[in-house]
């Protein structure tokens, strides 16, 4: 039987070699986060102050595995008028 992850939202606060994350949980929790293979074949940018999905481990609250980033808001671009 495979383990229930629990999924948290956060955003990246500081950024490691390696594609290694430190990521501020909504609970303020600072954990260390690292990019599922699904993002690395996608070539996703994952920059300073993303929102990101991160799935972590029951048995080990301090790693966890960046599934998703979430889009940019570009609000000050919307000079297309």
């Amino acid at each position: 039987m495979t383990e229930k992850k629990i999924i948290f939202e956060g955003v990246i606060t500081q950024a490691f070699p390696n594609a290694m994350f430190h990521v501020r949980l909504d609970n303020q929790k600072v954990i260390l986060g690292y990019i599922s293979g699904k993002i690395r074949r996608g070539s996703i940018r994952i920059l300073l102050g993303d929102r990101v999905k991160i799935e972590v481990s029951p048995y080990d609250a301090t790693k966890g595995r960046i599934i998703y980033r979430f889009p940019r808001d570009n609000s000050d671009d919307s000079s297309d008028d």
